[in-house]
């Protein structure tokens, strides 16, 4: 018959250590040291109040990340299959349509090929691109 006295718990239950017991004076924590008090979690990089090398060295260089503009790409090939001859092709469109996922700045690559005449106005496009573009009628508006 089940009885509360004995239930087996859900749980183990969590090892004290630094406590004294049968593990010894120094309860496997070594000797001494901030490691081997209570609260003497010290984080990965501490190099124990000694100026850290982070600060040491010399801060040089520059980086471009917070200037840098990023393209969403549009291949020739995707505008071939998705919009119709003599459509202008804006920004919005292309995000309507589902070619570009982001309302970033938007570049026209020229991989593929193209037989139509269309009115593009982007951000950016490629010499390529521009040039199948052109051959075909089309008109390139960079915005």
């Amino acid at each position: 018959m089940l009885q509360l006295n004995d239930l087996v718990k859900l749980t183990k239950k969590r090892k004290r250590v630094g406590r004294g017991g049968h593990r010894g004076g120094t309860s496997g924590r070594g000797h001494k040291g901030q490691k081997a008090r209570t609260s003497g979690t010290v984080p990965a990089r501490f190099e124990g109040g000694q100026m850290p090398i982070s600060r040491r060295l010399p801060k040089r260089g520059f980086t471009n990340y917070l200037f840098k503009k990023e393209y969403e790409i549009v291949n020739l090939e995707q505008l071939q299959n998705m919009f119709e001859e003599g459509q202008v092709i804006t920004k919005e469109l292309l995000l309507q349509s589902g070619c570009v996922k982001k309302g970033n700045l938007v570049k026209i690559l020229g991989a593929g090929s193209l037989q139509k005449k269309l009115t593009l106005e982007v951000d950016a496009c490629s010499k390529s691109a521009k040039e199948v573009i052109e051959r075909l009628g089309g008109v390139i508006k960079l915005v």
